[in-house]
């Protein structure tokens, strides 16, 4: 307000400067009536001057009142405030004043003069203005807002209080009560009851759905049955939290019941929480069920806002015996084929046997068809050169191609493959993937989040031994005219072979069938042995890492810090090697690469190592797994791994599973 009062004395001095410059012109035109305007001019000037002093003691006068009177205003107000207040000093944060709302609704017989403010607001830490704290105090929940203020020197904060109890309880009970969908299947339906006859049939569906009942009926939920192997079931959000801390229990239960045939019964879950519509809902959890069955069954796959969380999965894939789909992508590939202007085929980085092993096969099976066909892999960055060198020097030139080279060829009608792999960035190529239209996907890991959405095939087999065995089967029904080389089928058994560790690992009958198909199309075992040969420093070095290799709770793992261009091929071996000790169901293998650490997995079938990888950003199937750790030390990836492994056996295996009821 006084700022404001003085807004006037610019136009009063300006007018005063006028009055004063006339005046002193008059001297030169009359000195008589210079005299007479100065006398006026003078007595102007001192009755202004007099009269500015005045009015503005009047203002300091009038502002001194009304600040005295907010001031009393202010004191008045905050006691009287409706809402409870307190004042706590600082920099000790002791509460030093609070009014009788808050003595009367909060504190009841209680006094805090002189406690902390964390006696009150127990999660209170010292920030700046307007913040806002949420606490608890009696039976009753509180909100506050700071305010800071410095007054006569002293330096205090003022919290004001607002009884939210009911709003936030009725938040939590609102989101506590919001509905989750799951969808549960059995897995293998067909297969489990295929020899059963009919009171086993009913006896082994009985108990099934009485684990099933039982588990949701626990949780206050309703489950219905849609068909003979899927069931849909409602509960509640809190309850949905209690199955996943305990770690979907009814798979271990259900785990305990056996077919006819011996074969072990599972469960794949799909769940979906928070869900704005049962609709999204209903969608979600089969998205889920759908990435439960992609990584083998028997396990649970809860969808939440970054991706997938999974539990369970401890089991072997069971092997599917009809090969209808196989067929059936067959035929849908082929019109592919056909309807294109040339193939591109590629597998993951660094490929090995078993992704190029893969690509060569469709690579013989596309040009019997007529169609132009290669095979992009980055020449310098893979673990296959002794098969690219052998293909090249038996009629293969040119058929192998860099992914930079592979995109110039590239057209609107091209069709791309990718072997071995379903993940974006894992694929040699990410550029060539995104310029290609047309995507086909074939691969035989389970899957993880983030797998390529976009393939007009996505063929995935988790069950599957490898890509190649996939493969085999596919050219098998491409009709009586495709068929592959002898060299071609060399390279599919390669791959095989090390997928299955010249089947020991992950072998089934449609693995023997396929081994059978292509000894059958002239391949030589001999000579599919000679490209799993080393040279002796690679051989001597695997054997530095096998010996230096230590037993933490029946897992083998050794590291190595020895720089060597072939170590991406010898710490695999090593990997494998480690597994013929005895008491050793898992080995691990950490080695420096590329400013990081690369760690290889491999299991007999006992730990899956691919949950362990999940934990450490990496992936693969549970007897073969990977991972790349960037910007840490082999000793830092070490204790990263150890407590991986703790975490895999405190969720899988030292919890005991509950006997089926």
């Amino acid at each position: 307000m006084k700022d404001k009062a003085s807004l006037f004395k610019p136009a009063v001095f300006v007018m005063l400067f006028a009055t004063v410059t006339v005046t002193g012109l008059t001297f030169f035109y009359d000195l008589e009536l210079f005299y007479i305007a100065a006398a006026v001019c003078g007595t102007a000037l001192i009755f202004l001057l007099f009269t500015i002093w005045r009015a503005e003691r009047e203002v300091d006068r009038f502002v001194g009142q009304l600040g005295a009177a907010i001031g009393a205003m202010q004191d008045q107000t905050l006691r009287d405030f409706p809402l409870p207040v307190v004042v706590a000093s600082r920099p000790s944060d002791e509460i030093v004043w609070y009014n009788g709302q808050f003595e009367r609704h909060v504190l009841g017989k209680e006094k805090l003069y002189g406690e902390p403010v964390r006696r009150l607001i127990k999660s209170f830490e010292p920030g700046g203005e307007g913040c806002v704290h949420s606490f608890s105090f009696g039976n009753r929940e509180y909100t506050a807002y700071s305010v800071k203020s410095q007054r006569d020197g002293a330096d205090i904060t003022a919290f004001y209080l607002i009884d939210d109890t009911d709003l936030k309880r009725d938040a939590r009970e609102y989101l506590l009560s919001r509905p989750a969908v799951m969808v549960i299947m059995i897995d293998s339906y067909d297969d489990l009851l295929q020899n059963a006859k009919e009171n086993e049939r009913s006896q082994l569906l009985s108990q099934i759905e009485y684990c099933i009942e039982n588990f949701i009926g626990a949780g206050n939920g309703v489950v219905v049955k849609t068909d003979r192997d899927k069931f849909v079931a409602i509960l509640e959000e809190r309850y949905m939290k209690e199955i996943i801390e305990k770690r979907f229990e009814v798979l271990d239960h259900v785990r305990g019941l056996t077919g006819p045939d011996k074969l072990p019964v599972t469960l794949s879950i799909g769940v979906a929480r928070n869900i704005p519509s049962f609709a999204e809902g209903d969608q979600w959890a089969r998205q889920a069920l759908d990435m439960s069955l992609g990584r083998g069954g028997d396990q649970a796959a809860v969808k939440t806002e970054g991706g997938y969380d999974f539990y369970g999965g401890v089991s072997k894939g069971v092997e599917k015996r009809t090969k209808v789909k196989t067929r059936i992508v067959a035929t849908a590939l082929k019109e592919l084929i056909e309807t294109s202007s040339n193939v591109i085929i590629m597998g993951h980085k660094f490929a090995d046997l078993d992704s190029l092993g893969s690509a060569v096969g469709l690579l013989g099976a596309v040009r019997t068809m007529g169609k132009s066909a290669f095979v992009a892999i980055d020449r310098k960055r893979n673990l296959v050169v002794p098969l690219i060198e052998r293909l090249e020097q038996n009629g293969y030139e040119g058929s192998f191609l860099d992914p930079d080279e592979a995109i110039e060829r590239v057209t609107a009608q091209t069709l791309l493959i990718i072997t071995d792999t379903h993940i974006e960035h894992v694929v040699e190529s990410s550029e060539l993937y995104r310029a290609c239209k047309t995507v086909v996907v074939i691969d035989h890991h389970r899957r993880m989040v983030g797998y390529i959405d976009n393939a007009v095939i996505f063929y995935h087999e988790p069950y599957a031994s490898s890509a190649s065995e996939m493969v085999t089967e596919l050219v098998q029904y491409f009709g009586d005219r495709t068929r592959i080389s002898r060299l071609e089928a060399e390279a599919l058994l390669a791959g095989i072979m090390l997928d299955t560790k010249n089947f020991v690992i992950k072998t089934g009958v449609r693995t023997f069938e396929a081994a059978a198909y292509l000894r059958r199309q002239g391949a030589d075992t001999v000579e599919v042995r000679k490209l799993f040969a080393s040279s002796m420093e690679s051989y001597q070095q695997r054997s530095r890492v096998v010996s230096s290799a230590e037993i933490y709770r029946r897992c083998a793992i050794s590291t190595s810090n020895a720089p060597s261009e072939d170590i991406k091929l010898v710490a695999p071996q090593a990997a494998d090697e480690l597994l013929t000790i005895n008491d050793v169901d898992a080995s691990f293998v950490l080695y420096d690469y590329d400013g990081g650490v690369s760690i290889s997995a491999r299991s007999m079938g006992k730990i899956n190592v691919q949950v362990i990888m999940e934990k450490l950003k990496g992936g693969g199937h549970q007897t073969m797994a990977a991972t790349q750790l960037s910007n840490v030390t082999l000793e830092d990836a070490r204790q990263m791994l150890l407590l991986a492994i703790d975490e895999y056996y405190e969720n899988n295996i030292d919890k005991k599973p509950k006997p089926a009821q």
